[in-house]
C-alpha cells in the first residue's frame, strides 16, 4: 500500500451548488486511491460539458461554432473543454485547408470511446426511458438491420454478466496518493447531461457520472454491501455516503435488505437494474485499460463460461460483429430539426465523425 503524507485540517463543511452542506475531509487528506481504469474513464465522461462535446463529435460536429450552436455553451467553457479533450488525446485540432479556421476531430482514442457510449445507451434504453421510445436506433451500414448491442467476452463472444465473471489483480494493481484537488461538487442541474438533444447515454451518466455515486457502485461490484465497509474503503464522509446511497436506492440501482432488523441494520444490494450496469462499467474499463493504463491494466477479467481471460467488447447480438463508429448509422425517433447542430438533413445519420 502506498503511504501518503497526511495533510493538516479537520473535516469541514462545503456548500454544494444545490445549496446543501456536505461534510468533507480536507481535500484528499492522506488518502490513497485504488488504481481503476473505469474511474479514469468516468473521470472524463462525468464532466457534462466534456461528455457533450464528445457526443456532438460523434454526431459530426467539427468546428467551434458548430459545437457552440448545438450546445449553447459559453465560449470560454467550450475553449476550456476542447483544450482538455486534446490533452486527454480524445480530440485533435487541425487547420482547415485554405481557411483561417480550425476543426476538431476525434482521434483513434476518441473513436474508441464509441462502444462505451453504446453500452451506456443500451442501459439507458432498457431502464431509464419510463416507457418512451428510445431516442436512437443503431442501424448496420452494411445490411440496414437494426442492431441490439451487448457487452461480450472477447474470446467466446458470449454476453457477460457480473455473476459469470471473476477478477484478479493485473500488473497495474495497487493504489496511489490522491493528487491535491478542489472539493468536487455534485452538479446542481443533472439535466445538463441532456443538453441539446435526447440521449439515453446522458440519462445513464446522470446515474453513475457523479464520482461518489460511481465509486459506491464499484464497491458493490467488489462485494461490499454494508455502509461501514463502504465508508472505510472509500474514506467518504458519512453524510455524503448516506446521500449517494439514498439516491441510488431511489433510482433503482440498490435495494435495502435487513440483516439485523432489531437494530435497523441494512445491506445495500444491487438490483437487476444495478447488476445490468456491469456491462457499461467494464466497457469503460476496457477503454481505460487501452488508453490510460500505460499497458498495465489494474484488473484482469476471467469469463467463467469459456474459462478464458478476456477484454470486454461491444458487439451486435445477432451478427456478432463489433460495434464501431465507422460501421453504424443512427435512426432518430425525434425530429432532428428541433435541435441545432450539423445534422438537420435527415432522420438517419452517420454514427461517426471522420
Amino acid at each position: 500500500m502506498t503511504e501518503c503524507q497526511s495533510m493538516p485540517g479537520a473535516a469541514q463543511p462545503a456548500v454544494t451548488e444545490s445549496g446543501t452542506d456536505e461534510i468533507v475531509a480536507a481535500p484528499n487528506a492522506g488518502r490513497t486511491e485504488r488504481h481503476c481504469s473505469v474511474a479514469r474513464t468516468v473521470g472524463i465522461l462525468s464532466d457534462p460539458w466534456m461528455f457533450l462535446v464528445i457526443r456532438e463529435a460523434f454526431f459530426g460536429a467539427k468546428r467551434f461554432e458548430t459545437f457552440q450552436s448545438s450546445l449553447g455553451v459559453p465560449r470560454a467553457t467550450l475553449t476550456d473543454r476542447l483544450g482538455r479533450l486534446i490533452e486527454e488525446g480524445i480530440l485533435v485540432r487541425s487547420r482547415i485547408p485554405d481557411a483561417k479556421r480550425h476543426e476538431y476531430k476525434l482521434t483513434a482514442a476518441g473513436l474508441d470511446l464509441y462502444p462505451s457510449f453504446i453500452a451506456l445507451m443500451q442501459f439507458g434504453d432498457r431502464w431509464l426511458l419510463d416507457g418512451d421510445e428510445p431516442p436512437l436506433r443503431l442501424v448496420d451500414s452494411a445490411d440496414g438491420h437494426v442492431i441490439e448491442p451487448i457487452v461480450a467476452c472477447s474470446h467466446c463472444h458470449g454476453e457477460i454478466n457480473a455473476h459469470r465473471v471473476t477478477y484478479r489483480d493485473g500488473p497495474g494493481a495497487g493504489a496511489s496518493c490522491m493528487p491535491p484537488s478542489k472539493r468536487t461538487r455534485r452538479p446542481s442541474d443533472p439535466g445538463l447531461f441532456e443538453r441539446g438533444r435526447p440521449s439515453s447515454v446522458a440519462k445513464s451518466l446522470q446515474v453513475i457520472g457523479d464520482r461518489w455515486s460511481f465509486l459506491v457502485i464499484r464497491e458493490a461490484f467488489f462485494g461490499r454491501r454494508r455502509f461501514d465497509h463502504m465508508q472505510v474503503e472509500l474514506g467518504i464522509a458519512s453524510n455524503i455516503l448516506a446521500d449517494r446511497l439514498a439516491r441510488l436506492v431511489q433510482s433503482g440501482v440498490f435495494r435495502r435488505d435487513y440483516y439485523d432488523e432489531a437494530r435497523d441494520r441494512v445491506e445495500y444490494r444491487l438490483t437487476d437494474m444495478g447488476l445490468d450496469l456491469y456491462g457499461p462499467l467494464v466497457a469503460m474499463l476496457a477503454w481505460g485499460d487501452r488508453w490510460l493504463a500505460d499497458g498495465k491494466p489494474p484488473l484482469v477479467l476471467h469469463h467463467l463460461d469459456c474459462g478464458h481471460d478476456f477484454s470486454p467488447v461491444v458487439i451486435c447480438r445477432s451478427s456478432r460483429r463489433a460495434v464501431t463508429a465507422h460501421g453504424l448509422r443512427y435512426r432518430m425517433s425525434y425530429t432532428a430539426s428541433d435541435y441545432e447542430g450539423p445534422l438537420h438533413e435527415g432522420r438517419e445519420t452517420p454514427a461517426r465523425s471522420t
